[in-house]
C-alpha cells in the first residue's frame, strides 16, 4: 500500500499501511488538504457537508515509544489508517445482500490460550505489568456480500457499530464501547471491563476481580487524557456502571476532560491510541508482552473506527466485537484483561461468551 497517489486524491482516500511515516501526522495533513480545520485552531467550521470515516488498525501501536516487540504477522490483508473524505449524505452501502460464514477455527488451542493467560500472570508476580490484554483469534470461510454482515448485526444495536469497505477488505464493526468522542474542547471515553452472559444474575462490580480490572484501565485512561487535557480537567462522571451491551453485560465507565486549546487530532490520538481496554497497564509494557504472546496479529480489532467531523469533533469507536472479511475468510478477535486473580478456564470462556451473540447472528458457531 502507499500514501496519497494522485487517484488516492481524486477519491479522496488516505490508504497507510504504517510504513511511510509518522501516520498521525500524515492523517492531520490529508484532512487539512480536504478542508477540514486546521487542527491547532481546532474549533472553526470548514469543509461544510463533508465527514471522514476513519479507521485505525492496532498495529499502530508500534509508532509508541517504548514499544520494542515487533507485532505478529496478521492474518488477512488490512490497512493501518484507512480515510475516506465524503458527503455526509450518499456513498453509503446497502445492507441487504446475502452472505454465508462457515463455522469458525481458533488459531491457538484452549491450551495455548490458557498458557498465555498464565504468561501474563508471571509477568505479573515480576512486577511487569498490573494487567495485560490478551486476544484469540477466529476465522471462518466466507462468501457473499460483506456489508450485509452489518444488517445480521444490526438487532445488537451496538451504540458505536460501523462499516468500512476497501479494495478487497471490508471491516464490520458491532462495537458497544466508546474510543473517543470530542466535542469542542470536551473529550471523553467509556472503557469497558468487566462481563456476564446477558443472563447472569450476579453483579459484575460485586466482583474483586472484575474491579480491580476495571478501576485500573479508569486510571490508565485518566492518565492518558490528563497528558492533552488542561491541569486538573480530567475527571469520571460515570463510574462502575453495569449496562447491557452488544448481547451481553459489561461494566462501564465514562473519563471526560477538557482539552488544551493546542491539541489536534495527531496529539489526541498519540497520547490515548491503542485505548487502555485492549492493552492494559502499564500501556507500553502491556502492549509488548501482547505482542510476544499473541500467535496472529489482531487486524481490524482493537483499533478505532468512526467519524472525524470537519470543526474538529470526532466519534471513534474502539473495534472490539470487529469482523474483517477478505481473500474469502471472515475474521473475528475475542480477548479479555488478565489480572494477577485471573482464571484460566474462566478467561477462555469469557471470550467465547462476547464472541457467541455475533455469530448466532451470522447463523455459525466455534468449533
Amino acid at each position: 500500500m502507499t500514501g496519497v497517489d494522485a487517484a488516492t486524491r481524486t477519491e479522496r482516500w488516505l490508504i497507510l499501511d504504517g510504513t511511510e511515516g509518522d501516520p498521525f501526522a500524515l492523517l492531520d495533513g490529508f484532512l487539512a488538504a480536504h478542508g477540514f480545520g486546521v487542527w491547532d485552531e481546532p474549533f472553526v467550521p470548514a469543509a461544510d457537508g463533508l465527514v471522514a470515516d476513519l479507521y485505525l488498525g492496532y498495529r499502530l501501536a508500534g509508532w509508541l515509544p517504548g514499544v520494542s516487540v515487533g507485532q505478529p504477522a496478521e492474518p488477512c490483508p488490512l490497512p493501518a489508517v484507512a480515510c475516506h473524505v465524503r458527503p455526509v449524505i450518499g456513498d453509503r452501502r446497502g445492507v441487504s445482500g446475502r452472505f454465508q460464514a462457515g463455522r469458525f477455527e481458533r488459531t491457538w488451542t484452549p491450551a495455548e490460550h490458557r498458557g498465555a493467560i498464565r504468561a501474563v500472570r508471571e509477568a505479573i508476580a515480576r512486577g511487569d505489568v498490573y494487567q495485560a490484554n490478551v486476544v484469540q483469534h477466529l476465522e471462518a470461510p466466507f462468501s457473499g456480500d460483506p456489508a450485509a454482515v452489518a444488517g445480521a448485526l444490526a438487532p445488537l444495536g451496538a451504540e458505536h457499530e460501523g462499516a468500512m469497505h476497501g479494495d478487497g477488505w471490508s471491516i464490520v464493526s458491532a462495537t458497544p464501547e466508546l474510543f473517543l468522542r470530542r466535542r469542542g474542547d470536551v473529550v471523553e471515553t467509556m472503557p469497558i471491563k468487566g462481563t456476564r452472559p446477558a443472563g447472569s444474575r450476579d453483579r459484575i462490580a460485586d466482583s474483586e476481580k472484575d474491579r480491580a480490572e476495571h478501576v485500573m484501565i479508569v486510571d490508565l485512561e485518566r492518565n492518558d487524557l490528563a497528558r492533552v487535557c488542561v491541569p486538573h480537567s480530567v475527571h469520571v462522571p460515570e463510574y462502575l456502571v453495569e449496562r447491557p451491551m452488544a448481547g451481553v453485560r459489561h461494566l462501564v465507565s465514562r473519563v471526560q476532560g477538557r482539552l488544551s486549546l493546542a491539541v489536534g487530532l495527531a496529539q489526541l490520538l498519540r497520547a490515548t491510541f491503542p485505548g487502555g481496554s485492549v492493552t492494559g497497564a502499564p500501556k507500553v509494557s502491556a502492549i509488548n508482552h501482547i505482542a510476544a504472546l499473541e500467535p496472529v496479529g489482531r487486524g481490524a480489532s482493537m483499533g478505532a473506527l468512526g467519524h472525524v467531523y470537519p470543526n474538529g469533533d470526532l466519534d471513534l469507536g474502539l473495534t472490539i466485537r470487529t469482523f474483517a472479511i477478505a481473500q474469502g475468510r471472515i475474521h473475528l478477535w475475542v480477548g479479555g484483561g488478565i489480572v494477577w486473580d485471573s482464571d484460566p478456564d474462566a478467561e477462555v470462556e469469557e471470550s467465547l461468551v462476547k464472541a457467541r451473540p455475533l455469530l448466532d447472528l451470522l447463523g455459525t458457531s466455534v468449533r
